[in-house]
């Protein structure tokens, strides 16, 4: 209560109180270097451990415990970054529900607690549009979906307010072993290596190729700060860095003609006299 009444978020209070519950599973959090060793000893990334460590401070914080945390420096990795077949792949294995939140993630690059989050009455099935109330400091926005994603929401149950009924501990148990089970029949193990989290670094990568804009990245995400984005231009040129001749060339010769070609998405590539221009699109 006390967390809530110091502002923090009630998704950011879940993952800590989970956090603790797992932590005083196998250890007494009254006994810090206790608590530090299993910290270190979990089977689990860098970068888990220093939440951990964090999350376990705040709590020594509250009860007035002094310790001397230990340190971690999460390790710089590049995110997984799977083939849209086998996205869509592992999304029609699922069932209609799962099916449903794994295309609407794919599509909007949304954060597991935003979806978690979302109201029926943030979809626009007219306009097609979905209203994304932001977690973690992030920016709200407004993103459109396809024809098909409204297609599977009309099929989905609407008995709630919110489109995911379940906790999001029990929604990663149910998107776990459906992973497990697609993995499994087609003999595929990186589709075990495909998170939530994953399907927003595909997105946002998808949306930098397409539009070569690291700002409309940023404001699709939701991010305050740029530099957050960057990753997505070194994978997008790992990604296509073989692809050169995947492209459509036009030459413009007025104004009229420039104007078209930048509307359809086309891309300067350089000018040839005061007249004529090349641009270029890729396929």
């Amino acid at each position: 209560m006390q967390r809530k009444r110091n502002g923090r978020a009630e998704s950011t209070i879940i993952t800590e109180v989970h956090t603790l519950t797992l932590l005083a599973r196998k250890t007494n959090l009254f006994h810090p270097e206790e608590v530090k060793t299993t910290i270190a000893n979990a089977k689990v990334s860098t970068s888990t451990k220093l939440k951990r460590t964090k999350q376990y401070k705040a709590f020594l914080k509250w009860k007035k415990i002094e310790w001397t945390p230990p340190t971690y420096t999460p390790v710089d990795k590049i995110p997984f970054m799977p083939s849209e077949a086998e996205i869509d792949i592992l999304i029609a294995s699922c069932r209609p529900k799962l099916a449903t939140v794994l295309q609407l993630l794919k599509e909007t690059a949304m954060r597991i607690g935003e979806t978690h989050n979302l109201k029926w009455t943030d979809i626009n099935f007219e306009q097609r549009t979905v209203s994304v109330t932001p977690e973690k400091g992030s920016n709200a926005r407004i993103i459109p979906i396809s024809h098909k994603l409204i297609e599977m929401l009309n099929k989905y149950p609407k008995t709630n307010e919110t489109i995911l009924p379940t906790s999001k501990g029990q929604f990663r148990n149910t998107f776990d072993h459906a992973r497990t089970r697609a993995s499994l029949k087609l003999q595929n193990p990186r589709l075990l290596k495909i998170s939530f989290h994953t399907l927003r670094h595909w997105k946002a990568t998808m949306e930098y190729h397409r539009t070569k804009d690291i700002l409309h990245v940023q404001q699709f995400l939701g991010h305050k700060d740029i530099k957050t984005n960057m990753i997505y231009i070194n994978i997008e040129q790992a990604l296509w860095m073989n692809n050169e001749d995947d492209w459509i060339s036009k030459v413009s010769h007025d104004i009229t003609e420039e104007t078209k070609l930048i509307n359809a998405g086309f891309e300067l590539v350089r000018a040839v006299n005061e007249t004529t221009t090349i641009y270029r699109k890729r396929k």
